[in-house]
């Protein structure tokens, strides 16, 4: 008896998941987060300004709207990780509306980092008088591209390959070979960052040295800057598998870091290419 009633049970389970996951809409609770998150970012931003232009020069505003910005941000991935894994709010609507938004969120940043290689190549290709007509200017003694940008570009696509590892063994429900791969990712970002570091501490040119240290600089610091917040994604990523809110079905958490984490890869392989190795 009690076999027939968890058979009929299980049944029942399976049909109404098939039922909930085959809705067409976008069904989630109304979310505050969104918009508070742009308030406090919003006023994050016109702190800083504020601070550059001397109106703000004890940065109060910014500190206080900073830690508003993450407090959001918290509830906000806290509602989400609820919506997904306790509620059942996840459909495959759901999920193809967050897929998109992550593409979109890629492409936006492809075309921040587009910004950089058109203004390098604008320069580079082009030298004018100002920078006198030779690039890289006088002055500016470039990195040697097969020391530290090479063993970052070895490291970087060393941690592409165990996020690829990492994703696969999830597919396939090997849960400690996830962890392991995870863990590599995180290791070899934390590596790649130090290294980055290195470079700038014992660079002989800064971001006041003509353009090309204008460029220099906020091309690759911008990458490393997303390679920290791409560490922190599979950091957290991590720590949900951990406690097994990811399946074998539904891990878009997990797949969005993933995905993130090869745009990294992508863009510096092109930083590589072009900034350390055809610009020098």
């Amino acid at each position: 008896m009690n076999s027939y009633l968890s058979s009929t049970l299980f049944k029942n389970e399976v049909k109404l998941t098939q039922l909930f996951n085959g809705n067409p809409f976008h069904l989630v609770d109304p979310s505050p987060w969104p918009f508070l998150s742009g308030l406090a970012a919003f006023s994050t931003f016109t702190g800083v300004v504020g601070y550059i232009q001397n109106i703000n020069p004890d940065l109060a505003l910014v500190k206080l709207s900073f830690i508003y910005l993450l407090f959001c941000m918290y509830r906000w991935f806290s509602d989400i990780i609820l919506e997904s894994t306790f509620e059942g709010h996840h459909t495959k609507a759901v999920l193809q509306g967050l897929r998109y938004g992550m593409l979109l969120f890629i492409l936006s940043e492809v075309m921040f980092f587009f910004s950089f290689f058109w203004s390098f190549f604008h320069f580079s290709i082009a030298p004018n008088v100002a920078i006198g007509c030779v690039w890289p200017p006088i002055g500016i003694q470039t990195l040697d591209p097969w020391l530290v940008p090479f063993l970052n570009t070895v490291i970087l696509l060393s941690s592409g390959v165990t996020i690829t590892w990492a994703h696969k063994a999830l597919l396939g429900g090997f849960r400690d070979t996830v962890t392991k791969g995870m863990t590599y990712t995180i290791i070899l970002g934390i590596i790649f960052t130090g290294f980055q570091a290195f470079e700038y501490k014992t660079s002989n040119f800064s971001i006041n040295d003509s353009v090309y240290g204008s460029i220099f600089y906020m091309a690759t610091g911008f990458h490393g800057f997303h390679v920290l917040i791409g560490t922190l994604f599979i950091f957290f990523s991590l720590l949900r598998h951990t406690k097994y809110h990811f399946t074998v079905e539904q891990h878009f958490g997990f797949e969005a870091a993933a995905w993130y984490w090869h745009f990294v890869d992508v863009v510096w392989l092109f930083l590589f290419a072009s900034i350390y190795w055809w610009g020098s």
